[in-house]
């Protein structure tokens, strides 16, 4: 972990900043996948504002009050974009976010939520659990979606609920998972993009998407084909082989000119890879921060239509060719 950058991440915070703070001195251990670039309120009086300017880290500060919600989103977005977060994680931010700048950052901001979601979303989540005779409660992370606690959950810790527990006794171990959970769920979350099982599975769920092929090997390392013994590979997943530092998934090109012109327009995304560039294959860098996973699909597809018959072709919506 320590040899990938660290992502970049910035803290929405409304209350005193436990969650936080646990984040933040887990990013100050040796080998963290992450570093904590910007705090930010909705409360400018929030006591995690002071805690993370006696740490110093950068801070942002802007009450709602009197604000529509989509013009202190969009304040608050620009000012994670201006620290350079690529990566936002919500701490105890009591301000529902509009659905627009949910989907700005689907997929890259998470948050903890103190229940075993999908059970109780929402707020009183501890009395609502106490109040069903549930043998336990917990904590979740997740990411965030427009949907209010819906987004898919990265992880999770179980908390007993004991036969005198009270809202207020349960919150107060629940509060003390969270900061076990968080600080290593978003670390996992972060530094996956640079993990090759992780890629290996998500390019395999691209490529077998599409019709009439399947997974196998080649050379020893993973591959994609048309289906049956005849049928012939349109692409190939490299794991630093051959000495380069990439993790890559490999596909045709219409040849050495169209391999060129790539990797010199865009060479932090494709290089021409050895033994299989001299037949025009191209590299696609997967270990890199901004992946552009359409960009992957389109390659995968359009590799696999240089090799797929018409009558397999045809059953295939295409993409626009102008688009990549």
């Amino acid at each position: 972990m320590a040899d990938n950058p660290r992502a970049k991440v910035a803290v929405l915070v409304s209350g005193t900043g436990t969650n936080m703070a646990a984040l933040l001195y887990a990013s100050r251990l040796p080998g963290a996948a992450y570093e904590i670039v910007l705090v930010a309120s909705n409360d400018p009086e929030a006591g995690a504002l002071a805690l993370a300017r006696a740490e110093s880290i950068p801070t942002f500060a802007l009450s709602h009050r009197g604000m529509t919600r989509a013009d202190h989103d969009a304040a608050m977005d620009a000012a994670i974009r201006y620290a350079g977060a690529t990566h936002v994680a919500l701490a105890g931010y009591m301000r529902i976010l509009g659905d627009e700048m949910a989907r700005k950052w689907e997929g890259w901001m998470l948050n903890i939520h103190p229940s075993l979601l999908p059970l109780y979303p929402g707020l009183d989540t501890h009395s609502r659990a106490i109040a069903a005779g549930d043998t336990h409660g917990g904590a979740s992370v997740h990411l965030v979606i427009p949907e209010l606690d819906a987004g898919e959950v990265l992880g999770q810790v179980r908390v007993a609920i004991g036969a005198d527990d009270t809202p207020d006794t349960l919150a107060r171990r629940v509060k003390i998972a969270e900061h076990q959970l968080y600080p290593r769920v978003l670390s996992e979350y972060v530094s996956r993009g640079y993990d090759a099982d992780y890629l290996l599975e998500r390019v395999a769920a691209l490529a077998l998407a599409l019709p009439g092929t399947e997974r196998t090997t080649s050379h020893g390392s993973p591959a994609f084909k048309l289906a049956g013994k005849s049928g012939k590979f349109f692409a190939h997943f490299s794991d630093r082989h051959h000495g380069v530092p990439h993790i890559a998934v490999l596909a045709k090109t219409s040849g050495q000119e169209e391999l060129a012109q790539l990797c010199e327009r865009d060479p932090a995304t494709f290089y021409k890879p050895a033994y299989y560039g001299a037949s025009g294959w191209v590299g696609i860098v997967l270990n890199r921060a901004d992946v552009d996973w359409s960009q992957v699909e389109y390659w995968l597809e359009r590799s696999w239509r240089s090799v797929a018959p018409k009558r397999l072709a045809a059953t295939q919506p295409g993409r626009e060719p102008e688009a990549y």
